[in-house]
């Protein structure tokens, strides 16, 4: 078990680390809703800084980045996302769009996730 730990350990400093990936900032964010009381399926563009209602929970993008010149590449936002009438949110945080169980938002009722960017 020690052998494996430091034939891991080696492989990863020998790892090559890769640059930060430079990205654009969007105007906004398309994201889907789903109601999994009702089952229905909502499309939302939220513009930067911006909320909109879906059914009983408000949606706040703070931020929608994506690659550099390739604005339909990997999308993620941060969102803000609280129920109508509770101070607390729900969730906060960075959504990927390829990647949403990365860190999902937790709710009995709503499920939200990122789409893609809007750019102006």
């Amino acid at each position: 078990m020690r052998s494996l730990f430091a034939t891991l350990l080696c492989l990863s400093l020998a790892w090559p680390v890769q640059a930060q990936e430079t990205v654009s900032h969007g105007s906004g964010a398309v994201l889907r809703a789903l109601d999994k009381l009702n089952g229905t399926v909502t499309d939302i563009e939220v513009g930067d800084r911006q909320s909109q209602a879906v059914g009983r929970i408000e949606v706040t993008l703070d931020d929608c980045r994506y690659p550099e010149g390739d604005p339909a590449g990997d999308a993620y936002a941060f969102l803000t996302v609280r129920e109508v009438g509770v101070a607390d949110p729900v969730f906060r945080g960075w959504m990927i769009a390829s990647a949403p169980a990365l860190n999902p938002m937790d709710h009995p009722r709503y499920d939200v996730w990122v789409l893609r960017c809007m750019t102006s």
